[in-house]
């Protein structure tokens, strides 16, 4: 028996043993199409040449050093190449071991930031319900994930709450799609004015919300308007880009899309393509520089920060990203990939909705598609699906909770951004063999 405390108790996973390209292979030699790059992690695929030859040189020359003591030439690197290549104005950098670390890190420093200028008083962030910003408490906290919220909930400090922006299932019949948006940013005000706008530290949202919803993307204006609206009451602007930026979305960021700028960006995931465990956060400039004349001190850290074998890796992943053109390609495949799954599952009597960006696309399954009715939450058809698929030699993220954290299933697709249409093809076939495996009439039993 593993003596590994596995996600699952129930079993022990397959082995991996080896991955090249869009593929996994497992001990017993079964190859496995990696569409949803692991949880989208793997944007340049598995064992891309140019990122090993930069983690073997960064080993050869310091594998570690503690930043306490020291900074390295890589990390310095790294920084001034995302810099460079994000939007004016964010352009101080603080690096961390992974997408779950950077949100703790930015509520820090988002809170830290007003006791320096004098506002001790705010002490309250706002998020969304159905969102997820990762497991760690006070991400746990600030996320909508009610499922991985509920055992811990005695531990996780009060948060405002918001309805997520999540046009298929809250938009009223009759409803425009501008009055759902200024309905969602009225709610969004009144939860301010409620808290009391002193009081409040920061708006935390997902861009493009991830695995908890499957890649609902947000209505036109929204974050415009929230972006005014945090202006307004003077608080900060936190968007949590792990999963949906670093070109997962067709842009670097997934915020350019929407014309804003947030005070503090959080990556993960794609910054490092899974070579390495890194995340970052992104800030503007006068956050930090009221720290460095204030304190001097950022009052966090962590042992692994800043690992220059993880700044390599990541330095390498972003240039093989810019030199490739590979967020045009993300653009061009993604489209290719939509129009395949509207092909395959258009007409299809349960799958509900077809949405996302660029290669973070999400199809919600429904027991029924005029009324949107979910299946019942026992019959676990995320469940199904991912076993069918794992059956077929596919990777996919099917996850249940869709609509509150108990009801609805989605499966989420993330492949890489080097994968061919051919590829492509293949995995919209797998998938619809799964789907009409898991959804054979001996499971279709309605709500």
């Amino acid at each position: 028996m593993s003596k590994v405390i596995h996600r699952s108790l129930a079993g022990v996973p397959p082995v991996a043993v080896a991955a090249q390209g869009v593929e996994v292979v497992d001990a017993g030699g079964r190859r496995y199409i990696d569409a949803s790059g692991g949880a989208a992690v793997s944007c340049l695929g598995h064992g891309h040449p140019d990122v090993l030859a930069a983690m073997h040189r960064q080993i050869d020359r310091i594998a570690y050093a503690h930043t306490g003591f020291f900074t390295t030439e890589v990390s310095e690197q790294l920084a001034e190449h995302l810099v460079a290549h994000a939007p004016e104005g964010l352009d101080q950098v603080y690096f961390v071991s992974g997408g779950s670390e950077a949100v703790e890190a930015a509520l820090k420093l988002a809170r830290q930031y007003f006791v320096e200028i004098g506002q001790p008083q705010r002490t309250v962030f706002v998020g969304r319900r159905q969102s997820y910003h990762g497991n760690p408490l006070a991400a746990l906290a600030v996320g909508g994930n009610e499922w991985r919220r509920r055992q811990f909930a005695p531990l996780l400090m009060d948060v405002g709450r918001v309805s997520p922006c999540f046009e298929y299932r809250d938009r009223l019949p009759g409803e425009t799609q501008d009055g759902y948006t200024a309905r969602l940013l009225a709610e969004l005000e009144a939860t301010f004015e409620a808290l009391g706008p002193e009081r409040v530290i920061a708006f935390v949202a997902e861009t493009v919300v991830g695995a908890t919803a499957g890649a609902v993307p947000p209505t036109p204006g929204y974050f415009r308007g929230v972006r005014r609206l945090c202006d307004q009451y003077g608080l900060l602007l936190i968007l949590d880009e792990v999963m949906c930026g670093m070109g997962r979305c067709g842009t670097l960021y997934a915020f350019e899309q929407e014309g804003v700028l947030p005070d503090l960006v959080v990556l993960g995931k794609g910054l490092g393509a899974g070579y390495q465990p890194i995340g970052a956060v992104l800030a503007r400039e006068h956050i930090v520089r009221r720290l460095r004349e204030g304190s001097g001190a950022f009052q966090h850290g962590h042992t692994y920060m800043g690992h220059p074998v993880a700044a390599a890796a990541a330095l390498a992943v972003q240039k093989v990203i810019q030199r490739d053109n590979l967020l045009g390609a993300v653009t061009m495949r993604g489209a290719a990939l939509r129009r395949l799954l509207r092909e395959a599952f258009g007409e299809h009597p349960h799958v509900g909705d077809i949405r996302g960006c660029g290669l973070l696309i999400g199809l919600e399954l429904v027991a029924d598609r005029d009324s949107k009715a979910p299946f019942d939450p026992a019959l676990r058809l995320h469940a199904r699906i991912k076993d069918q698929a794992m059956a077929r030699g596919l990777m996919v993220y099917p996850m249940g909770g869709t609509i509150d954290g108990r009801r609805g299933d989605h499966v989420l697709l993330a492949p890489p951004f080097i994968a061919s249409e051919a590829e492509l093809g293949e995995i919209v076939d797998r998938l619809a063999a799964s789907l009409a495996a898991a959804l054979n009439p001996a499971t279709v039993r309605g709500v």
